[in-house]
């Protein structure tokens, strides 16, 4: 999305982009973020998704202390039109949104995998546009398998409905008080996305339907599906 911000223009929009995680079902030693499809780095796709958005102001990046240095020379071999800072992440995703959101004081953060490379415009955008109705706001596709969930023994409890079963991806948007303030509530409880930080507190959280070229990069094998997505689609 291109010109002039349509919907919600009076607020400002931080992009969070977390790249700090240890990718270790990734098997390979090494981040998959950093990873090259194409003469690009995959976190490169992300960033320049954002930066390219007319809603996003700035962009924040979420890494680990000892990988900055890489993380810079993947920025500094271009120009940027937007600022682009650098947070030092924590021991967990959680840990890591919640050092990124308290750098900066938008009205709206939208927070993104940066192993998710094809990331389309409309997601971002529809994602920003939910918060005139929302709290929170995520990307996510429906199941197309049956989800049972179980106790710690592997037995089934529950059986859920495909109808109402969503695989949640990124990105995930959110009212920047209202994350901060939750974030610092439930501290000590682990979640795995901040959409679960407005669950716990009973706010309503918007679920946008996106696709299935919207993976994250989890295994090394997933690096040749996403090659396959970015020669067909991008």
């Amino acid at each position: 999305m291109k010109g002039t911000k349509i919907m919600i223009k009076e607020k400002t929009v931080t992009a969070v982009i977390l790249v700090a995680g240890n990718s270790t079902r990734y098997g390979q030693n090494r981040n998959k973020n950093f990873e090259t499809i194409n003469g690009k780095t995959v976190m490169l796709y992300s960033l320049e998704a954002f930066h390219q958005n007319a809603y996003i102001d700035n962009i924040i990046i979420g890494g680990k202390k000892e990988e900055i240095p890489i993380i810079q020379n993947i920025i500094q071999k271009r120009e940027w039109s937007k600022a682009i800072n650098i947070v030092i992440g924590g021991n967990s995703r959680q840990e890591t949104v919640y050092h990124c959101i308290q750098k900066t004081n938008a009205d709206i953060v939208i927070v993104h995998d940066g192993a998710r490379p094809m990331i389309k415009q409309s997601y971002i955008s529809e994602c920003i546009e939910a918060m005139k109705s929302y709290k929170g706001a995520t990307i996510g596709i429906p199941s197309k398998d049956t989800i049972k969930i179980t106790d710690e023994n592997n037995v089934v409890i529950q059986s859920t409905s495909r109808s109402h079963t969503w695989v949640v991806q990124t990105p995930q948007c959110f009212d920047r008080k209202t994350l901060l303030e939750l974030h610092k509530k439930y501290e000590i409880e682990k979640v795995t996305d901040d959409c679960m930080l407005l669950e716990k507190n009973k706010e309503k959280v918007k679920i946008l339907e996106g696709d299935y070229t919207n993976i994250k990069i989890t295994t090394y094998e997933d690096l040749d599906i996403i090659q396959k997505f970015i020669d067909n689609f991008l």
